[in-house]
């Protein structure tokens, strides 16, 4: 064909949507009830002073499979992240989230935590890094392990230790506004971007992701949060149920999409990398980038503006 021809060749346009899959459908369905009843059981219960330390145990192991999955994507690119090391440094700094929501003196500080972290990470290194020549991005992806998960799951749980409201059980309420926000936009992503999608979001980072998905994720967000001021936070306005699904909405798709840049420079399709994992989700990483950017969000949202502390 000539150079001619080529150019005049019309150009495709959007491609058209993919459709559900109506097996991973199921799976992915049964697997969310079996979690769902275990996990909205522990929110109800979250005024009983025992729930504080099941929820912190749950979060310690989601903390332990995300910075195993974060080492082994930077594994299979030639490095060599410590694992021991990324889990040690997350788990202080979600210790020191749940300590802080015990005592207001702040028994163990974020900056003690961090400096204990640099030791670890860092001088390890001096002992066990055979390989100085990936010393570099090898620390630097423990680091982001350590400081992604546990800054997510520090989040989540300082949420959950709140009790300075008019309501009760407020720390289960939030937690549940968080999750249910956050996944009923995912969920809603998810049909409308099978159904309807056409448009490409980002091409290169997640070629099923959408324009209309995004819209759609957006839109299933804020009718989450207007469930939430009606059965769970009912001293929220319309003004706050419309701002925090909005908010939670933007930061937990730009999770989605952070989270899909490492799986693609990984040249992976799962975060999992053939380990443990959820049934018809992947791994934990894949059902946490979303919640990992929108909790500090959340957070920030209640402690500015309603002014939880």
């Amino acid at each position: 064909m000539s150079s001619a021809s080529a150019s005049a060749a019309p150009r495709p346009g959007p491609g058209p949507s993919p459709g559900i899959d109506k097996g991973n459908l199921a799976v992915r369905v049964a697997s969310a009830l079996v979690f769902a009843a275990f996990f909205f059981t522990l929110l109800y219960l979250g005024a009983q002073p025992w729930t504080k330390f099941v929820f912190l145990g749950l979060l310690a192991a989601a903390l332990l499979m995300g910075v195993h999955e974060l080492t082994l994507m930077g594994r299979k690119m030639g490095f060599t992240p410590s694992f021991a090391a990324g889990a040690l440094a997350g788990w202080a700094i979600l210790l020191h989230f749940f300590l802080a929501g015990y005592d207001a003196r702040d028994p163990l500080p974020l900056w003690v935590v961090l400096a204990g972290a640099a030791i670890i990470i860092h001088f390890g290194a001096l002992f066990f890094e055979r390989d100085l020549e990936k010393a570099l991005p090898s620390q630097a992806i423990t680091w982001m392990g350590a400081l992604y998960m546990g800054l997510a799951t520090g989040f989540m749980m300082k949420l959950f230790m709140f009790t300075d409201t008019g309501l009760t059980n407020t720390g289960g309420r939030l937690v549940l506004a968080l999750f249910l926000i956050t996944w009923m936009g995912d969920t809603a992503a998810y049909f409308v971007g099978s159904l309807l999608g056409r448009h490409k979001l980002a091409r290169h980072v997640s070629p099923k992701k959408s324009w209309e998905g995004a819209g759609g994720n957006l839109a299933g967000n804020v009718l989450a949060a207007f469930v939430i001021k009606a059965f769970v936070c009912t001293h929220w306005s319309a003004v706050d149920a419309v701002a925090i699904g909005l908010l939670l909405g933007v930061a937990g798709q730009l999770g989605d999409l952070a989270e899909s840049t490492w799986k693609r420079s990984a040249n992976v399709k799962d975060s999992n990398m053939g380990g443990l994992s959820i049934p018809g989700h992947g791994g934990m990483l894949d059902r946490l980038d979303s919640l990992a950017f929108a909790a500090p969000v959340f957070y920030a949202y209640v402690h500015f503006i309603h002014g939880l502390n």
